[in-house]
């Protein structure tokens, strides 16, 4: 495994606990063989997971009893398998900020990522299951998130990047070309927008036209530019 480490925070060898306290863990996985693998991993690496649970209320109220330096959280927990172990971890946020947060999933949720580190990026890590295959490095990102550090997954980096950019160029509209954005989306003709905003057809054009623009999508035999606005409006929300 290898993570991005984005911020500052204690990263230990992750061979040993080099005379430091037992870290105290609480691990919230819906799977009881990878909740209990793990557990047992970490106890060898002098980490004290003090609470496992299978759902996120469950969660919830073990990091309420025990008041751990960090909680291992799986994104997607029942009943739902959604998005109720990030959900859990923001209400965690909330209610614990000294509690340190790692999510843990199959999957890049840069949307819900792009939540929790906008709650305070202290403490804050995002793993990939996948990339959990050297148990020192793992460790080193629990310490670096429980000492207040952060530690992303190079993937997750890579994507969030990509959202910044995308996001970037779609703050070039103004509001008014936003929103005729938005109904292009929906599968609306200019005229249509045109009735919607009682303008002309040709007003309409011209947002259009400047939408375009403003998006770097320059007339291609290859591509329809209206097509490929809708694709960045939708990319990007």
């Amino acid at each position: 495994m290898t993570t991005a480490d984005v911020a500052e925070g204690g990263s230990g060898s992750g061979s040993g606990d080099g005379g430091r306290a037992a870290l105290r863990v609480v691990i919230a996985e819906d799977s009881v063989i990878l909740r209990e693998g793990l557990s047992e991993l970490l106890a060898t690496r002098s980490i004290d997971v003090v609470g496992q649970a299978g759902d996120a209320d469950e969660l919830v109220a073990l990091v309420a009893e025990h008041r751990p330096d960090l909680a291992v959280v799986d994104i997607r927990m029942p009943p739902t398998h959604t998005d109720e172990g990030v959900r859990a971890a923001l209400a965690l946020r909330r209610d614990h900020p000294d509690v340190g947060l790692l999510l843990f999933s199959q999957h890049i949720e840069t949307r819900w990522v792009g939540d929790l580190l906008d709650s305070g990026a202290a403490g804050v890590g995002y793993l990939l299951k996948e990339r959990v295959t050297d148990v020192g490095e793992f460790v080193d990102a629990l310490r670096r998130v429980a000492d207040g550090g952060t530690a992303l997954d190079p993937e997750v980096v890579t994507q969030l990047v990509r959202s910044s950019r995308r996001r970037s160029v779609l703050a070039r509209l103004t509001p008014r070309e936003r929103e005729v954005l938005e109904l292009m989306a929906e599968g609306r003709s200019n005229r249509a927008v045109a009735e919607r905003f009682v303008v002309s057809e040709r007003a309409v054009e011209k947002h259009v036209s400047s939408i375009f623009d403003k998006l770097d999508l320059h007339p291609s035999g290859a591509d329809n530019r209206r097509v490929r606005a809708v694709l960045t409006y939708l990319t990007e929300t």
